[in-house]
């Protein structure tokens, strides 16, 4: 009769019976066929929620420091490479692959669902403080990009292991089976982010239900199914471990509008008025009541003040209204503004306005700041708003439909905008134009950003269309976020407005309309001045930029 024999330890020898023969190591406690099944569930999940982790980090990046295309090479070169050294570092835990598989779950779990509130702390208390800190927002994601890599990558050793535990196979078969289960759940991931998490449960919650989820699943796939493989004193540690990880993240779950508010009273201050998740972007409004000046921030960024918005809209507006304007197509122009300036001239008799983001457009109908500093334009009868990509929309307007075309859309700097500010979208605009009809181009500051000026005069030149630059100054440099929160960059923050005339026929003339209304700041003599200071900055020679080769 054979001895009751307890379970081998992983990394001991196989137990023995009292004949001297092995039994192997202790059995499952289901069939070899449930266990795959439920070892490949795991790979699934897990797969999916790194990958979601990765998406946070990338998403939060772009929109607390700009340029998407930066912070997605960054983040994801530096995970990948981070994975190949946690696959190494596994090796040595391959004798203990559940032990070591539930230690790095747990881990995985806390790390990844506290990045993006890490982030954004790092981002809103430390972002003012120049020196040393100067940087903490990129060094903290490059700091979890990397933990995230090693853990992500310590998976793979270990899984396989667990799949060879439940059932011997060859290796070309067992390394298919967890590859298929890892790309299928990366591929959930990878939809859940957008489509899920981050529209009903934004960018911090979205994290932190994701590490509660990878816990609970790792957890019970060890204590689960291998917890004979596990002594007394593991299983209690590892279950230990993941209790604390959950209530780690589900206090922060609890405690995350609250933190959510902090951050933002730190970062905006203490007048935020509105602050939304559109399906496009974070809308923030603060002021515009009691007599203080509106601010409006998009995704982060300053886009209208109420300090100096009239400088620049009637610099963009009325340069252009200088001839025929019965038709005009606003691009952008959300909130309002740049309408306002166009209705003040007589004889318009439609205007057009394209704007992607459709909460702007309500709250520019609705807020009672934004829409009284846009004086009600979209209730403008003469006022027609579509929601939509401006580039798709030229594509399929009617050619010579418009006498002007103003372009409000954000700086060329910005990686999402990149499209928006190419000869492709030049050609387009022109197409649109009636005969003699002109076209204004918002295009960045010239005097800090003279090469990403002249790139778009460049560009709109390569188009076709005659230009005239200009420049209007005054602008407002109280606040800035993003990368130019820092005092060293505040110095340097954009202290003017570049703009771009344009026409089809010839080059036009910046000039103020003799029969339309007086601006309240313009004047023609500013607008030479503008003039001169724009050209006085040129580089020559900058290539256009087009959609397969942008070059701001």
């Amino acid at each position: 009769m054979i001895e009751p024999h307890a379970p081998a330890k992983p990394g001991s020898p196989p137990h023995r019976s009292a004949r001297g023969g092995p039994t192997g190591p202790a059995p499952l406690p289901v069939r070899p066929g449930t266990g795959r099944f439920l070892v490949l569930a795991g790979v699934f999940v897990c797969a999916a929620c790194g990958l979601v982790y990765e998406l946070e980090l990338v998403a939060l990046a772009a929109y607390l420091m700009g340029d998407s295309v930066t912070q997605a090479s960054v983040v994801l070169s530096v995970m990948v490479f981070a994975m190949g050294l946690g696959s190494l570092a596994a090796k040595r835990l391959r004798p203990r692959a559940a032990a070591g598989f539930g230690a790095v779950e747990a881990t995985l779990a806390l790390v990844g669902g506290c990045s993006a509130m890490a982030l954004y702390a790092v981002f809103a208390w430390t972002g003012d403080w120049g020196g040393v800190w100067a940087d903490g927002p990129r060094c903290v994601l490059v700091a979890f990009s990397l933990a995230t890599g090693l853990l992500i990558g310590a998976e793979v050793p270990l899984l396989m292991e667990l799949i060879q535990r439940v059932r011997r196979q060859d290796a070309g078969g067992a390394v298919a089976d967890l590859f298929a289960a890892d790309y299928v759940g990366a591929l959930v991931g990878g939809l859940a982010f957008p489509f899920l998490l981050l529209p009903f449960f934004g960018q911090l919650t979205g994290a932190l239900l994701t590490g509660a989820v990878n816990a609970l699943v790792g957890g019970a796939l060890v204590l689960g199914l291998f917890r004979r493989d596990l002594s007394r004193r593991a299983r209690w540690l590892l279950l230990l471990g993941n209790v604390c990880v959950l209530a780690v993240l589900a206090s922060a779950a609890v405690l995350v509008d609250d933190f959510e508010r902090a951050a933002r009273h730190a970062v905006y201050g203490g007048d935020v008025r509105v602050a939304l998740q559109s399906d496009v972007q974070e809308v923030v409004l603060k002021g515009g009541t009691r007599g203080r000046p509106l601010d409006v921030f998009l995704d982060g960024r300053l886009r209208v003040s109420g300090r100096d918005e009239r400088r620049y809209h009637e610099a963009l507006v009325h340069p252009a209204m200088a001839g025929p304007h019965a038709r005009v197509l606003i691009l952008g122009g959300g909130d309002g503004l740049a309408a306002r300036e166009v209705l003040r001239h007589p004889g318009v008799d439609r205007v057009d306005v394209v704007e992607l983001d459709a909460e702007v457009v309500r709250l520019a109908r609705t807020d009672p700041g934004l829409s009284a500093l846009n004086r009600h334009a979209f209730g403008d009868p003469r006022v027609h708003v579509t929601i939509g990509d401006a580039f798709g929309w030229l594509r399929g307007a009617p050619p010579a439909a418009y006498d002007v075309v103003v372009s409000d859309l954000p700086d060329p700097g910005i990686t999402a905008s990149t499209k928006l500010y190419s000869q492709e979208f030049y050609g387009l605009a022109r197409r649109v134009l009636a005969p003699g009809g002109r076209v204004v181009v918002h295009a960045g500051p010239v005097e800090s950003s003279p090469r990403v000026y002249w790139t778009v005069e460049s560009t709109l030149r390569a188009a076709g269309l005659g230009t005239a630059p200009y420049r209007a100054g005054g602008r407002h440099a109280g606040f800035a976020v993003g990368p130019d929160r820092t005092p060293a960059e505040r110095s340097r923050a954009p202290r003017d407005w570049g703009f771009v005339l344009a026409a089809a026929d010839k080059r036009p003339r910046p000039r103020l309309d003799a029969d339309g209304p007086r601006p309240l700041v313009l004047t023609d003599a500013s607008l030479a001045a503008g003039e001169r200071a724009a050209r006085a900055a040129r580089i020559p020679g900058l290539p256009a930029s087009t959609l397969v080769h942008p070059r701001y």
